[in-house]
């Protein structure tokens, strides 16, 4: 079969009576199974199988990004214009998940039921920093015992490379537990215990020194091992340039690594210590740029104000390094940001990863406005066009719907067994627990959800127009913004 790419921004797909089936975005692949007729094509696309006008197929693909809706957490999918694929971060374990899904579930569903594969691969997989809102779901996608709840077989998923930040999570023989041995020079501290290749996460899993890694992490690391196998594993740094197989090429996209920051003391790698776990876990996040034609994307991992404080003094000479049309934002919309270095983005376009049911309150409004007035305006007919503010939350939404009836199968009452249904109208109560108590509510009249339309934003463009969709619920169709890069 010939493969196409939808050439507009948005075309229906439709059955042999017209009846929509969903609605293709710009980029979208398809394969054309029948163009005989002149006037509609039969093609495949998104597991579905119906026509579209043979005027909106093209031949070229786009740099397509996926911010995946995985609550409290960052996800990406990447897919670069050559049809490679980088991952970077998961979200929690879907154990951990409200939902249920995570990363590890849309990925294996763009493979399996959108591109019809029985085989994944992942060209770089990357973890930005060792907290497990970002690291889990990519945890799901190579730990087998997790193979049930995925299309693809274990046996079938093919990581090319592994990327992570360095730093671990260590435990001494006393039982404290750190980021790893720091080290004092000139009055400031150094963390110094960095992972780096395959050899020397094996040996941190098995004890160096009196310490060695713990937790979720250390298993986490130990199934990296395992899949990836004799493939690369590797720790990026600003010292890194670009990752391998993605340095600048004529039609190809890159990826620069601009941080962390490493330094040396004594000659041993190093990086600045913050201050404490969380501050130099989320401070030392892996910092990517990836550029496409003229368009310039800013991955920036959980990074903070103190953090964003040094890179604007590491860079003081190279400050456009940072400028950018799209952002991810830092941290999910913490309000730990500094205005000057969001200023040095002046991205059209920030997308936050934030979550629902958690404390944090992500994205805080300060780091909301911040990110409006920071950002690269561009007016047209008395509207501006951008800055652009997504939030995988606010594009979360759930389907309501009236409970009709409760149907209890093979129910056990005298030794037979029996089935019951209960009706709406026979107003039984649902016991539920709410903050510890018990509560009741009538069942009559009372709603539930449905289904859960996940808050992905999809982001497309040619290397010079930025086309950002996200699911339009109550049409299903898409809405859409577009833009021009600006370099």
């Amino acid at each position: 079969m010939t493969k196409k790419y939808i050439n507009v921004d948005t075309t229906k797909l439709v059955d042999e009576q017209g009846k929509t089936i969903l609605y293709f975005l710009w980029g979208d692949e398809v394969e054309v199974v029948d163009a005989t007729d002149s006037q509609k094509t039969l093609v495949k696309g998104r597991g579905e199988e119906g026509y579209v006008n043979p005027t909106v197929l093209g031949d070229t693909p786009l740099l397509e990004l996926y911010f995946i809706d995985v609550g409290q957490g960052d996800g990406i999918l990447i897919r670069m214009p050559d049809g490679r694929h980088v991952m970077i971060d998961g979200g929690n374990r879907r154990s951990k998940q409200i939902t249920g899904k995570n990363t590890a579930d849309f990925v294996d569903w763009k493979f399996n039921k959108d591109y019809g594969l029985e085989k994944m691969v992942i060209d770089a997989m990357i973890v930005s920093h060792c907290d497990e809102d970002h690291y889990g779901g990519l945890w799901d996608l190579i730990n087998k015992e997790e193979q049930e709840e995925l299309d693809i077989l274990w046996d079938n998923i093919e990581i090319k490379a592994f990327y992570h930040a360095g730093l671990g999570r260590w435990v001494i023989s006393q039982g404290d537990k750190t980021l790893g041995k720091k080290v004092k020079k000139q009055n400031l501290n150094y963390l110094v215990q960095l992972l780096d290749d395959k050899e020397s996460i094996e040996k941190a899993l098995n004890g160096v020194n009196e310490s060695k890694l713990y937790g979720p992490w250390a298993e986490f690391m130990n199934d990296v091992i395992k899949k990836l196998n004799n493939n690369p594993i590797k720790r990026l740094t600003n010292k890194s340039g670009y990752i391998p197989d993605f340095e600048p090429c004529d039609g190809k996209a890159s990826l620069k690594v601009l941080g962390p920051i490493e330094t040396k003391v004594d000659s041993t790698p190093a990086f600045f210590s913050f201050g404490s776990t969380s501050q130099d876990s989320n401070g030392h996040s892996i910092l990517l740029r990836l550029d496409y034609g003229s368009v310039r994307i800013l991955l920036t991992g959980d990074l903070n104000k103190r953090s964003q404080k040094r890179y604007l003094n590491h860079y003081r000479d190279q400050l456009q390094e940072f400028s950018c049309d799209i952002a991810k934002a830092c941290h999910h919309g913490s309000e730990d940001y500094s205005f000057e270095f969001l200023s040095r983005i002046n991205a059209g376009m920030t997308v936050i990863s934030s979550g629902d049911n958690e404390s944090y309150g992500h994205p805080r409004p300060s780091v909301l406005s911040a990110s409006a007035l920071s950002g690269y305006k561009i007016i047209k007919r008395d509207k501006i066009v951008t800055p652009l503010l997504y939030s995988t939350e606010i594009s979360r939404s759930i389907n309501l719907s009236m409970l009709h009836k409760i149907l209890k199968k093979n129910y056990e009452v005298d030794g037979n067994k029996i089935d019951i249904t209960l009706k709406s109208k026979d107003n039984p109560e649902i016991y539920f627990k709410l903050k510890r108590k018990l509560r009741k509510k009538s069942f009559d009249r009372t709603q539930i959800a449905g289904g859960i339309i996940y808050g992905l934003v999809n982001v497309r463009t040619d290397g010079k127009k930025i086309l950002c969709a996200t699911r339009d619920e109550k049409s299903k169709s898409w809405e859409i913004e577009t833009f021009q890069s600006r370099f």
